[in-house]
């Protein structure tokens, strides 16, 4: 060993060169990838020679467990080994087989993402939001979201399990180290090569037969072909006759035969045209006429009405408000089957909106004028009731088959309609007057109190001032409830209308079933307005007394009542 003591030896200073041109020619460097070849192998470690290296590199038995490469190493064969350092604290080679395999594999993961090369690997176990892959040729563990494993859901994965496939590498991190690949898209790649050559099959202008209807959207119908392909045929190709949707005029399962009329190989889509399959009917749609009647076929009944053929490939809507008089939310269904044959007037004709409007019930004598014919506005009919809200009652007619409009101010002439009206249940029988019939609107108004006796027929016969008997029927802080003599109506008189003299003007001085006299004063038949006061009375009185005995300057400071108490006597006298 003293040969290494002294460095300026001529013959150390050779040895020095040999050594550093042997480690050069291996090229050992920290951070490198380097070969080691088994020499020696235990129950706990792997030793490796590695030219250039003053000591044998060793390896843990268990790193290689967890590699999977513990019963595949054999002495003599070469590993693959990371070099972390050249000397530790204790002097050893550290080198690591895994980290060198990791190293490894992410050069050839990020190769195959530069190049866009599918990888081989195998779904090897589940995990939050996805799968783990193990990339087959390397082991490096990549992510595989639950979105990329297939074209389509699925509930059950356990076929895919450990079984080696392609998936295309969608995202690297480098910084990170992680990976996430895809499964679907390989599916998708496949299917796109094969619709490719389907597409090229079609050309614009050819007949596709029996295509089935497999799906609706607001903008068309999905037709499929032969299993093979799926086709659109947009909303404005179904018809020439206006659609709203699909649904409309197809059902899921029926066949029909396609015209197609684009095919965008780019995009991999083929356009087809129910419409293009017949002639255009609005060509000659001049053979039609407003307001008269045709034959039309029923060929689909929706919620909303019906489809009708004026001719093969002209079809018109059916509004159920068109079906019926008098029922406004009658429905199709229950009035004609697919096929029927029916009466129709055509009510409209479009020819730049392509809409042809038609309507069955203009077809049937309309009720509204029949009832008109029949019973006048002032009839007297029997109805049912047959309905009831807040308001009103509704009364169907026994001879004709519509409903009346019965308001509850129609019910009596009291001020109570509304209490009338909950006296009121459906099948009552009932008679009542024709108020009004408006056939526009269709809408007739008959009322209950008509034809009863008004009881302000009693004051047909009073005047403004006129002085009346009434009988006091209740009393409370706000006036009297009264009732004229001979008359069936209650009246307010308010307590500012009880006396001139406030002190007077107490209703409490008054007593249920007293005869009391007060005037008139407003009386409007038309706007049904009766006022009445006491107040008034003990005026014209006053005015009677002053004219009669004396002036207004002479009797003004009088105390009415006593004044007019005087003038009574003095009548009596007389």
């Amino acid at each position: 060993m003293e040969i290494y003591k002294d460095l300026n030896n001529p013959d150390n200073q050779q040895f020095e060169k040999l050594l550093n041109s042997q480690l050069s020619k291996v090229n050992i460097e920290e951070g490198k990838i380097i070969e080691g070849k088994v020499n020696k192998i235990t129950e706990k470690y792997v030793f490796l020679h590695v030219d250039g290296l003053k000591s044998e590199p060793v390896l843990d038995i268990n790193e290689l467990k967890t590699m999977g490469l513990n019963e595949k190493i054999k002495i003599g064969e070469k590993i693959s080994v990371l070099l972390e350092k050249l000397e530790d604290k204790m002097g050893e080679v550290v080198v690591s087989a895994s980290k060198a395999q990791k190293i490894k594999g992410w050069d050839k993961l990020v190769e195959a993402y530069e190049k866009k090369e599918p990888i081989m690997g195998k779904i090897t176990s589940k995990c939050k939001g996805g799968c783990i892959v193990e990339h087959i040729e390397t082991g490096s563990l990549m992510f595989l979201p639950g979105s990329q494993i297939s074209d389509k859901p699925l509930k059950d994965i356990s076929h895919l399990m450990n079984e080696p496939q392609k998936f295309a590498l969608i995202k690297l991190d480098k910084v990170r180290g992680n990976a996430c690949v895809s499964r679907r898209e390989i599916i998708s790649s496949f299917k796109k090569e094969d619709k490719a050559k389907i597409i090229d099959k079609y050309k614009v202008g050819d007949i596709i037969k029996g295509a089935e209807v497999k799906g609706y959207s607001t903008f068309g119908c999905f037709f499929n072909v032969n299993g093979e392909l799926d086709v659109l045929v947009h909303l404005q190709e179904i018809s020439y006759s206006r659609v709203n949707h699909p649904d409309e005029v197809f059902n899921i399962g029926e066949k029909h035969d396609l015209k197609v009329i684009s095919v965008d190989k780019e995009k991999l889509q083929v356009g087809c045209s129910v419409k293009q399959m017949s002639p255009d009917p609005f060509e000659h749609i001049q053979n039609y006429e407003l307001n008269k009647v045709y034959k039309v076929k029923v060929s689909k009944i929706m919620d909303f009405g019906a489809f009708c053929e004026l001719e093969p490939g002209l079809t018109t809507l059916l509004h159920s408000s068109e079906l019926s008089w008098t029922k406004k939310n009658v429905s199709a269904k229950k009035m004609f089957k697919v096929g029927d044959e029916i009466d129709c007037i055509i009510t409209e004709i479009d020819k730049e909106k392509r809409r042809v409007a038609i309507s069955h019930r203009l077809t049937l004598e309309n009720p509204f004028e029949v009832f008109k014919k029949k019973y006048p506005v002032g009839s007297i009919v029997s109805g049912e009731v047959i309905n009831k809200n807040e308001y009103s009652l509704f009364v169907k007619v026994e001879d004709i088959n519509l409903d009346t409009f019965l308001h509850c101010n129609d019910l009596t002439y009291l001020n109570n309609g509304e209490e009338e009206l909950s006296k009121y249940k459906k099948g009552d029988k009932i008679q009542v007057k024709v108020l009004e019939i408006r056939i526009e609107e269709q809408k007739i108004r008959v009322g209950y109190k008509q034809t009863q006796k008004d009881p302000l027929d009693w004051f047909a016969d009073k005047k403004k001032n006129q002085t009346i008997t009434v009988k006091i029927i209740s009393t409370d802080n706000k006036g009297l409830t009264v009732r004229p003599e001979g008359c069936e109506m209650d009246f307010i008189i308010k307590k500012s209308q009880i006396a001139i003299n406030t002190a007077d003007a107490r209703p409490s001085r008054f007593t249920g079933g007293e005869k009391i006299d007060c005037a008139i004063s407003e009386i409007d038949l038309d706007k049904r307005k009766i006022s009445l006061s006491m107040k008034l009375l003990e005026e014209i009185e006053k005015r009677e007394a002053l004219d009669k005995y004396g002036s207004e300057g002479s009797g003004k400071n009088l105390p009415f009542s006593s004044l007019s108490e005087d003038l009574k006597k003095k009548e009596k006298k007389k």
